[in-house]
């Protein structure tokens, strides 16, 4: 089992950046699948993106392709999602999840999630 935490939301005006991290307890965050998924309000949580064990392998939805960058530091059990040239739209709740099987965008996919992170974009 893992539990994940994570933080570095806040708020940022259109165009500026954040990054986020979440951490996780316990010896085996390297054998988990991590992702990040955000819920805006009155929407269902969406996929952001997703990392493989050791990083080498990255998925992104369309939408932050090319603005958001994931990483993982297993040596300090940490994931991060590196949020650039960030638009109102972008407003949500961030959660990290993990998971045992392999890099998925299906919400269904993850067994653990953190309690999210509030990320506002003013224009």
């Amino acid at each position: 089992q893992v539990q994940l935490v994570e933080s570095g939301g806040g708020m940022v005006q259109a165009g500026g950046s954040l990054k986020l991290s979440c951490a996780a307890s316990g010896r085996t965050f390297s054998s988990y699948y991590m992702g990040w998924f955000r819920q805006a309000p009155g929407k269902e949580r969406e996929f952001v993106a997703a990392i493989s064990r050791i990083g080498n392998i990255k998925s992104y939805a369309d939408s932050v392709k090319g603005r958001f960058t994931i990483s993982r530091d297993n040596a300090k059990n940490t994931v991060y999602l590196q949020m650039n040239s960030l638009k109102p739209e972008d407003t949500a709740v961030y959660y990290c999840a993990a998971n045992g099987a392999q890099v998925t965008r299906t919400l269904g996919g993850y067994d653990y999630w953190g309690q999210g992170t509030q990320v506002t974009v003013s224009s």
